[in-house]
């Protein structure tokens, strides 16, 4: 039997591809596969903390300009400088983050790619504690389920 070639299955199958099959990265927090799934093709693979998904990175201008078009369909997004007197800020990598629920309970740790993390996480409260150079700064962040939260962590030289 000759296989044939349907032109609109290849179109569907590379969609699928870049964007992700609807509910395929969709957890039971509530979370939507669009908010999960990197849309663009310059975002490294998402990383996994129990049912919470979240990508970092951002270095290079295509990567940044991939994360800053994301940031919209994350309901947490994250962004590390450090002040410089010279140049302004300068965006940081390698800076470990800890996210904990309104309980005190670890959700997700880890170590930043880039300069930006999206965090695709279920409504709540959260305390986001992030460390450069031996100084900790914590956020308490209030997620949405209709609304985006934004942090930026900044550190002076």
């Amino acid at each position: 039997m000759k296989a044939r070639s349907t032109p609109w299955i290849g179109a569907a199958l590379a969609l699928a591809v870049v964007f992700g099959t609807p509910g395929a990265f969709a957890a039971d927090n509530g979370a939507t596969a669009a908010a999960t799934a990197p849309a663009a093709a310059h975002l490294p693979p998402l990383q996994h903390a129990g049912t919470i998904a979240y990508v970092s990175g951002g270095i290079g201008s295509d990567q940044s300009a991939a994360f800053k078009d994301a940031m919209s369909r994350y309901p947490l997004s994250l962004e590390f400088a450090q002040h410089t007197a010279a140049n302004g800020n300068e965006y940081l990598a390698n800076v470990p983050v800890t996210i904990a629920d309104s309980h005190g309970k670890t959700l997700v740790t880890t170590k930043t790619q880039g300069p930006f993390m999206l965090v695709s996480i279920p409504e709540g409260r959260y305390v986001v504690t992030a460390r450069h150079n031996g100084t900790a700064q914590t956020r308490t962040v209030e997620v949405s389920k209709t609304g985006h939260a934004h942090e930026a962590f900044v550190w002076s030289m």
